[in-house]
């Protein structure tokens, strides 16, 4: 990673892994003491989940586009306190995966995979969203060679909005009908279990040479 060659002496570029996947930081000094950073990064994470009813294939898709600023509290600190806001395409797709009899149990009711159809829906969230955090790390450094840096903070996505449907039901309508009805309250409980995302933390490193 270099500066960009007409900013060389100012400019910052710094690649980055962490909870918000893979990505990177552009940072430009806007005083001694405070720098202003543009940046991106990409996650794709599979994993398993369920409620009190019903098991989930959940696959979270990070994708976040952040302005921030960096207040240091002296010329020369690595620490900063750091804000700003980050354009959030965050987002949870949902599977659910029937039991090993191949039926969903619902509110309480059983029902057939084979005739009601395949469950499916997605978490979303605020697609602006408010980052406070702390790091250590100065990209932007007039001093040549590798150097290092840390976020460590929370971006602030809202209360999670969840849709459950199904697909290819072939039940008969009255069935149908009562097992849309209990997907609703099963979304309710989906709800409740991701509320936790609310808060997403933020936990990057990031690397960068300067020549």
């Amino acid at each position: 990673m270099t500066a960009t060659a007409s900013h060389a002496d100012v400019v910052g570029m710094a690649g980055e892994i962490g909870t918000t996947g893979i990505g990177f930081h552009a940072s430009i000094p806007l005083q001694p003491n405070l720098n202003a950073r543009l940046g991106l990064g990409y996650l794709g994470y599979s994993y398993s989940g369920s409620t009190s009813d019903m098991e989930y294939k959940l696959k979270l898709k990070a994708n976040t586009y952040d302005a921030l600023l960096d207040w240091y509290p002296s010329a020369d600190s690595t620490f900063r306190l750091t804000t700003g806001l980050a354009y959030n395409g965050n987002k949870i797709d949902v599977d659910a995966q029937p039991s090993a009899a191949g039926s969903y149990t619902v509110n309480g009711r059983s029902y057939s995979a084979g005739s009601v159809g395949q469950v499916t829906g997605k978490v979303s969230f605020n697609k602006v969203a408010p980052y406070l955090g702390i790091g250590w790390g100065r990209p932007s450094s007039r001093e040549k060679g590798w150097s290092f840096s840390t976020d460590i903070g929370v971006l602030l996505q809202g209360s999670p909005r969840t849709t459950l449907s199904n697909n290819g039901c072939a039940a008969g309508a009255p069935v149908c009908a009562q097992f849309a009805n209990d997907l609703a309250r099963e979304n309710d409980e989906l709800r409740d279990e991701v509320k936790r995302f609310k808060a997403y933390p933020v936990l990057r490193i990031g690397v960068s040479y300067k020549f």
